[in-house]
This record gives structure tokens, C-alpha cells and sequence, in this order.
């Protein structure tokens, strides 16, 4: 029996009782039960606070009062069909509240109220079986109840015990026949319910009693795929040993097979493969299981898939299971696709490439791109070309402030200097995507990349013209492949920014590290003055720098920006190549 502490709770959140003034219209009618509840008051109970709110008669039946019941039947049966607010009547509670006495002596007076609906539009039965009270159950459909109808969600009793994992439940509604096919609203039947509980017995009862074995919901999701997508193993052998068809798509063009590659289920995607599971039907996205598989980086599935997918399946795709494995930072799958046979190279189709401002379409710019640096790294390690991309992955990798990644680039021989198609420069694109990132700048510096460009400025001492169309910053928007620039940004002019020049003093101090003697042109040299302690960079320039620096510079830029990284391994004493990489 339901406590008096929780089902008032129930009532008070689900379907609260007829005010006090309701009660006054049926005074005479209640007269005998609300004696006995008054009389419950000596007895220590506490009702008192609910007697205004909820209906005597429900009081009874939360009791289990039987007696109560029958003899309010007997004096005014009408009472017993009174409906709250919620269009509850007393029946609805004794189903939901586990009480089949009150039950049958409600039923008895009211035989046609079995099927008698709440706001919600659920039956006495619905409700006795979500409350899992299987005698309450029985006793409604004995007397009648319809097995069929549905909740407002179109749910049905039979539907509701299968999502119960009740089997009792389930077996007991069909025997009264239950329409074992019915769908709720997304177009699940029963048997969907039973597979995603992993519970065969009840799939047995159900398809014992007619279920369709390949029933598709409304996106076209059948049994067999949902046990795929979630791993029930015992329903899938079950299914398939009841002939469902393991090639069926959903209106997205999935497969089982695709469903389990993407959550990883091994031991599902072995036994599909093993039944015949087609694992080269494509997706309307273009993408195989494999790609799945290698997307989520599931490496064990994807070694099964290796093997039963064809090449030319993967080149119709507009992009490879290498591409997806760097774009998510998979770097144990891409080692495996690449040991397989991938094509390091492979170029996104044009399509999928125009998605990417920066008109990306390798692996190797993917993954960096998107920070990957172990990918970047398996890929860099097996010789991924690093000059297919319209963008370089250097500008990329140095956007993202990853120093491990600019190293790698670096050490491959990516130019230093590379530029950004749409935004054309005197000076080096990494320079303003380095922004307030001074080691980066350093390390792209200490590689060669073209300082002195920086301070070659044609307006000199002279006044400088104003830039409409100045770019302030390197955003990813600046990587637009296609993009045409109407101005030539100098990088005085860029440095003067109100968004940049608060990094002016160090930066400038980085750069002329790695310069010789230069002339600041005017801009520069405002720029330097409007800062106190900027004032020492400024000095910089206006003396001689020492023969040493300069013997260095001079050195590094004989030597050039695509040898200076094999300095290290040249036969020189460890001094003079401390001398000539170290940057002071």
C-alpha cells in the first residue's frame, strides 16, 4: 500500500482534489465516509489538513477501505465518477495507487468507466501498469479494459511494460489481445522498446504474439538498429536469428553497421559482418562505416572494417576515414589507415573543401587546423606533402599558438614567410598572427623568418597615409583562399592598430634582435614614444649595434631561412653553433 507521505505527494503534483466548496455540493452523498475519516482523527491519524483538497472517497481508497468504498457505492454511486481537475476519478486512483479490491468494487458500479480517460488522456489500465501493479492490470482487463488505447504520447499499456522491462506485464496485456504492432508518436512498437532493454525473452513474447520483426519508426530506425546503436548484443543474434534484414537503412541512410562502428560496439560489428552486413552501403553524407568508425576513433573497429571496404567506395566519398581521423585528433586510427595503405595526400572533395574559409584539404592541415598535434605529427612522420593547401598549415598552426606544431612545420621545411592569399603584407602573415605570443614569435624568428621586412617601410620619416581597409587582426577569418586584397598592409601601419599597438614595445624589441642596424620610420618611432618604458627599444636603433650581433645576423641570413634549422648538425664547435642559433 502507497504511504499516505507519498501519495499525497503524488496528489498534490499530479492531480490535486476538488476545493472545499466542491465538497459542499455533495455533502448528503459523503456523509458516511466522512464520518469515518472524522473518526480516523481520535485514532492519531493525520487527514485533517487534506479533507479540503482531496476527495473522501479517494481518501478510502489510499486507505485500501474496501468497506468505505462499497458503501459509498451503495449510497451515492454518481460520487464515485467525480472527476478533479485533472479529469481523475476515483478509478484512476485505485489503478495507479495498487489497490484491486477498491478497484473491482469501483468497476462493479461503474462497469462502463474501464476506459474512462484522464486530461492526459491515459486509461485506468495505462496507469495500473505504470505503476507496475499487475493484480490491478488483470483485473481491468477482465472487466473490459481496452488493451489499444494510447496516452496523449500515443503510448500504449502494451508499449509502457516493454519500456518497464515488465515480461509479466507484457504477457499478460497480449493475452488479452493487445495489439502487439501499435506505434507511439516517433513510430516505436513494442518490439523497439524490448531490443533496447537487451531483453529476449520479452522480444520472444512479442514476436510470439505477431510482432514485425523489421518495423521502421519514423526515421526509419527499426529494432535491429537500435540494438546496434546500443550494444545489445543477446537482442541483435536474436533478431537476426528471426530473419531481420541487417542492410536496412534509416531515411539518412545508416545501416546497422554504421550504428555500431560509431559507438564502438566490436562484438556487434563483428557478428553483422559475419552475417553479411554490407559495410560499403554509403550514407547519404557520403560516409561508409569506416569513416564512422575512424571519425570517433574506434581503432579496433576500424581494423575490422579495413579489410571488407572498397577502395573505390572510399573514393566516391568526399572524404577519406585518414581526413576525419585528424580533423578529431585520432592518431592511433590514422597510423592504422596509413599503415593500411591510406593515401597521406588524399584532398577533400571540392564540396566539402568550399566549407572551410581557408579552403583546406588535406589530412595534415585538418588536424592542424584543429590543434591535432599527435596527428600532425603520425602524419608529418609518414611524409604528408605540406604545400597542397591554399593556406599554409604553418599560418594555421600558428594561429592556434601551438609551439610544438610550428616546430614540427618548421623542422619539415615549411616556409617561415608563407603568405595569406587574401591579405597581402610587406611583412611575414605569422608576425600578425603571433599577436601578444612573443616565444612563438621568437621561435618563428630564431627559424628565419623575415624580420627585416618589418622595418622597410617606403613612407620613412615621412608622413603616412591612412588605410581604409586595414586588417587588425589574424583571425581565422583571415584565411579566406579566395579573397582579393585591395590594399598592401605595411607593418607600421599594422602595429599602429588600436588593438595591436598595446604589444608595439615588445614586439618591436624581438624584431630588432634579429636585424641589423635599422632607420624607425616616423610611425614606428611615435608609436615607441607613446610609452614610457618603451623608450629603451627606441634607443636601440639610435646606436651602433655591437659587431658581434652583427657578424651573427649577417651569418643566419647568408646561411638562409631553409638551412638555418640544420645548423645544429653542422661539424662547428658547440660555440659557435650556441653562437649562431641562440638569438640574444
Amino acid at each position: 500500500m502507497m504511504t499516505k507521505f507519498s501519495y499525497y505527494q503524488y496528489l498534490a503534483q499530479f492531480c490535486p482534489g476538488p476545493t472545499k466548496s466542491s465538497f459542499q455540493n455533495t455533502k448528503d452523498d459523503d456523509d458516511e465516509v466522512t464520518s469515518r475519516l472524522r473518526g480516523g482523527e481520535s485514532r492519531g491519524m493525520n487527514v485533517t489538513s487534506h479533507i479540503e483538497y482531496v476527495d473522501p472517497v479517494v481518501l478510502a481508497i489510499q486507505e485500501g477501505d474496501v468497506e468505505a468504498v462499497k458503501r459509498q457505492a451503495a449510497s451515492s454511486p454518481q460520487s464515485l465518477m467525480r472527476e478533479n481537475k485533472d479529469s481523475w476519478i476515483p478509478l484512476h486512483h485505485a489503478a495507479f495507487g495498487g489497490q484491486p479490491k477498491c478497484l473491482k468494487t469501483l468497476l462493479k458500479a461503474h462497469p462502463g468507466s474501464a476506459d474512462k480517460r484522464t486530461l492526459q488522456e491515459q486509461t485506468s489500465l495505462l496507469l495500473a501498469v505504470s505503476g507496475q501493479h499487475l493484480s490491478c492490470v488483470k483485473c481491468l482487463l477482465e472487466f473490459g479494459a481496452d488493451p489499444d488505447i494510447s496516452s496523449k504520447n500515443k503510448e500504449t499499456p502494451l508499449y509502457l511494460a516493454c519500456r518497464l522491462d515488465n515480461v509479466d506485464m507484457v504477457t499478460l496485456i497480449l493475452a488479452f489481445g493487445a495489439s502487439v504492432n501499435q506505434r507511439c508518436t516517433q513510430g516505436w512498437t513494442a518490439l523497439h522498446e524490448a531490443v533496447s532493454r537487451n531483453n529476449t525473452e520479452m522480444c520472444d513474447v512479442l514476436v510470439g504474439a505477431g510482432a514485425t520483426i523489421n518495423p521502421s519508426n519514423t526515421y526509419s530506425i527499426t529494432p535491429l538498429i537500435v540494438a546496434a546503436q546500443l550494444g545489445c548484443l543477446k537482442a541483435l543474434n536474436y533478431l537476426i536469428g528471426k530473419g531481420a534484414d541487417v542492410n536496412m537503412q534509416t531515411c539518412d541512410g545508416l545501416t546497422a553497421l554504421h550504428e555500431a562502428s560509431k559507438n564502438g560496439h566490436k562484438e556487434i560489428v563483428a557478428v553483422l559482418l559475419s552475417k553479411n552486413a554490407d559495410a560499403n552501403k554509403m550514407a547519404n553524407s557520403g560516409l561508409l562505416p569506416l569513416h564512422v568508425a575512424a571519425q570517433h576513433g574506434h581503432l579496433e573497429v576500424v581494423c575490422l572494417l579495413i579489410p571488407v571496404t572498397s577502395r573505390t567506395r572510399l573514393r566516391q566519398s568526399p572524404v577519406s576515414p585518414l581526413h576525419l581521423a585528424a580533423e578529431h585528433n585520432r592518431h592511433r586510427v590514422a597510423a592504422a589507415l596509413l599503415k593500411a595503405g591510406a593515401d597521406i595526400d588524399a584532398t577533400l572533395a571540392p564540396a566539402r573543401s568550399a566549407r572551410y574559409a581557408d579552403g583546406r584539404t588535406t589530412a595534415l592541415c585538418l588536424a592542424v587546423a584543429n590543434g591535432c598535434t599527435e596527428t600532425a605529427e603520425v602524419l608529418l612522420n609518414a611524409g604528408a606533402a605540406t604545400h597542397l593547401d591554399p593556406v599554409s598549415p604553418l599560418l594555421l598552426a600558428v594561429h592556434r599558438g601551438s609551439i610544438a606544431t610550428v616546430s614540427m612545420l618548421l623542422q619539415r621545411g615549411v616556409d617561415v614567410n608563407a603568405r595569406i592569399p587574401s591579405w597581402v603584407t610587406t611583412f611575414p602573415a605569422v608576425v600578425a598572427l603571433c599577436m601578444d605570443n612573443l616565444p612563438l614569435l621568437k621561435c618563428l624568428l630564431d627559424n628565419g623568418c623575415d624580420a627585416l621586412s618589418c622595418f622597410s617601410c617606403p613612407y620613412g620619416r615621412g608622413p603616412h597615409p591612412e588605410q581604409s581597409h586595414l586588417r587588425t587582426t589574424g583571425t581565422v577569418s583571415s584565411f579566406n583562399s579566395s579573397g582579393l586584397a585591395h590594399e598592401v598592409t605595411q607593418f607600421c601601419q599594422w602595429i599602429s592598430t588600436s588593438l595591436m599597438s598595446k604589444w608595439a614595445g615588445p614586439i618591436i624589441d624581438l624584431l630588432l634582435e634579429h636585424v641589423a642596424h635599422v632607420q624607425l620610420c616616423s610611425k614606428l618611432t611615435q608609436l615607441l614614444e607613446s610609452r614610457h618604458e618603451w623608450v629603451t627599444v627606441k634607443k636601440k636603433t639610435l646606436s651602433p649595434r655591437p659587431l658581434r650581433h652583427l657578424c651573427r645576423v649577417s651569418v643566419r641570413s647568408q646561411v638562409g631561412p631553409q638551412r638555418l634549422r640544420f645548423l645544429s648538425s653542422l661539424p662547428l664547435p658547440g660555440r659557435l653553433i650556441k653562437y649562431l642559433t641562440v638569438m640574444d
